[in-house]
């Protein structure tokens, strides 16, 4: 089975995280669930250090919450002008925060080697919103959007 990392957070995700069961609490057994569901290991301890980084207390802070945000070159290689502009439209749309939409953004660069599709970026967002503490209405819309394929653009 070619799997990467992005499969196994969703399957993650699907299975443990989205139904609110405390995952780091047997961290060993569900890596061997994983394993065993065909997943290889390198992406399974990579899904899990990208999970628990999540956890770490962040240190991504904007000083200016109405600043306009300009995507470097090493950015703009991993998420393409639609990436972009749908990170804008989420923030316009108050499902994300400045500090939200940093987090995405970081994660979105922690995951070497992988495309981010508009498709993976809606998953990643949701994923980071779940793990963010205060967010329930920003999952509940982001959540619509993912499931729902609600059309997503800047009218």
């Amino acid at each position: 089975m070619k799997e990467d990392i992005f499969d196994v957070l969703i399957y993650l995700f699907e299975n443990y995280l989205d139904n609110e069961i405390e995952m780091f609490g047997d961290a060993d057994t569900i890596a061997s669930e994983l394993i065993d569901a065909g997943f290889e290991q390198p992406e399974v301890k990579k899904a899990f250090d990208w999970l628990e980084s999540l956890t770490e207390e962040s240190t991504i802070s904007p000083t200016i919450s109405s600043a306009f945000r300009i995507f470097s070159d090493q950015e703009k290689a991993v998420l393409d002008l639609e990436c972009q502009d749908f990170l804008l439209f989420l923030e316009h749309s108050k499902i994300l925060t400045p500090t939200s939409r940093e987090i995405v953004i970081d994660r979105a660069m922690a995951l070497k080697n992988e495309n981010i599709t508009l498709e993976k970026l809606k998953w990643l967002v949701l994923m980071i919103l779940l793990s963010q503490p205060d967010d329930a209405v920003a999952f509940s819309r982001m959540e619509d959007i993912v499931y729902n394929d609600i059309p997503v653009s800047l009218h």
